[in-house]
């Protein structure tokens, strides 16, 4: 089959516009594995297709996740997390972690969270509502996560202040996944190393008194005997504060774009509460924050026809997975009621997102508010896109609100 023009799926500018939706449709049609050539670096085959997402994903024998699992400059060179973070380990190792990180999802921790969410995301809506603007990325939707991120890892009330700090420096929509510019790097890269200095301490501080946190439970967890090491406990850390606040803030941010630019499906999800779980579902596909998932062939192996040759990469696009007709009918549509929606913006398989729960539970709590009968909202100015390869949503978001979120 001849190969569609060349196109660098690795070129962040591609993705900064809806444009790059139309190159997916196009790669889907005509080839759907793609190998993108680039300058820098080796090169790696473009999944684009649902049926060989799935398949790819849930092929931990041909495939493995140790040597990265996302486009960054330096993959050639290695990860630090390799072997060692949840989502960079293969089995049997990510089987093991993934059993000890499950301890804290207890329905006890999730009822604790739910009511907290509760009054930071009623807090967070009023406030914007007193102002009667916003840009709802900055003040609602990188809001949202910090507060659960604090609560899972055990964060002291008198330290939140500076996890939100510190959180939205490191990964706001001008962090240095996004930045352009190398002192906005730079900075946001400076907030994160103190982020990392901050968990250090804290990790200190549940090893001498553990307390009913995921801090606590790393500290003390043995796999075959031996405790976590200080590194292993603090790049699971950090990757759920990246990922609980990237996937939340994005899809929040982009979900509301969504109703708005497709006002007869606010309206209906407005006249319809019932419908907020599968709304939910459905903004997760849409939105899609994680645009892809990297792998690289530990053996040689056949996708679709192509052969993909041990150590070559492949990506797996979310984004275009979760766009393809084949898997979902009318899938350029925005439906509020769609159903089954089986999107893979958590993964499939054995690296299914291990906070999936967690991140439904905060859409629903804020949608549920932000559906209230007595509330309006419109845009007041463009929303402006992130420039990645790796989180697809929005930097700016500005809204005007009136009215009331209760009944």
């Amino acid at each position: 089959m001849k190969q569609p023009e060349a196109v660098d799926l690795a070129d962040p500018v591609l993705h900064e516009t809806d444009g790059v939706d139309r190159v997916f449709d196009e790669l889907r049609r005509r080839s759907g594995l793609y190998w993108n050539a680039e300058r820098d670096a080796p090169g790696f085959w473009a999944v684009t297709r649902y049926r060989d997402a799935t398949a790819v994903c849930r092929d931990t024998t041909s495939f493995t996740s140790t040597h990265g699992t996302l486009l960054t400059s330096y993959r050639s060179e290695g990860e630090p997390g390799a072997g060692r973070m949840l989502v960079m380990t293969d089995p049997p190792r990510h089987g093991q972690l993934r059993s000890v990180l499950n301890r804290l999802f207890t329905p006890r921790m999730i009822g604790r969270l739910g009511r907290r969410l509760e009054v930071e995301v009623r807090g967070l809506v009023e406030a914007a509502l007193d102002a009667g603007r916003c840009d709802f990325v900055a003040d609602i939707a990188a809001q949202v996560p910090v507060a659960l991120i604090s609560e899972l890892m055990g964060v002291p009330p008198e330290d939140r202040e500076l996890m939100h700090r510190y959180t939205s420096a490191a990964f706001s929509s001008t962090g240095p996944l996004h930045r352009s510019d190398m002192a906005g790097r730079v900075s946001a890269a400076a907030a994160h190393a103190a982020l990392i200095a901050y968990c250090c301490e804290l990790v200190a501080a549940r090893r001498r008194e553990p307390r009913d946190d995921l801090v606590s439970i790393l500290a003390t967890a043995r796999i075959d005997g031996a405790p976590l090491s200080d590194e292993e406990i603090l790049v699971n850390c950090d990757n759920l504060i990246v990922g609980g606040n990237e996937t939340v803030r994005h899809a929040a941010s982009g979900g509301l774009l969504a109703l708005l630019e497709h006002p007869g499906q606010f309206a209906r999800l407005r006249a319809e509460p019932g419908l907020l779980d599968t709304a939910v579902e459905e903004i997760l596909r849409w939105t899609t924050p994680g645009m892809h998932i990297l792998r690289t062939a530990s053996a040689d192996v056949t996708v679709s026809g192509q052969r993909i040759r041990r150590g070559e990469q492949a990506v797996v696009w979310i984004v275009s997975a979760n766009r393809d007709d084949e898997a979902f009918e009318r899938a350029g549509s925005f439906d509020v009621s769609r159903s089954p929606n089986r999107h893979l913006t958590f993964g499939i398989g054995e690296h299914y997102c291990l906070g999936a729960a967690l991140a439904r539970l905060e859409l629903r709590v804020l949608f549920r508010l932000l559906c209230s009968p007595a509330l309006t909202m419109e845009r007041s100015g463009p929303a402006r896109r992130l420039r990645s390869t790796v989180a697809r949503g929005l930097r700016e978001l500005p809204i005007l609100l009136s009215g009331s979120i209760d009944p």
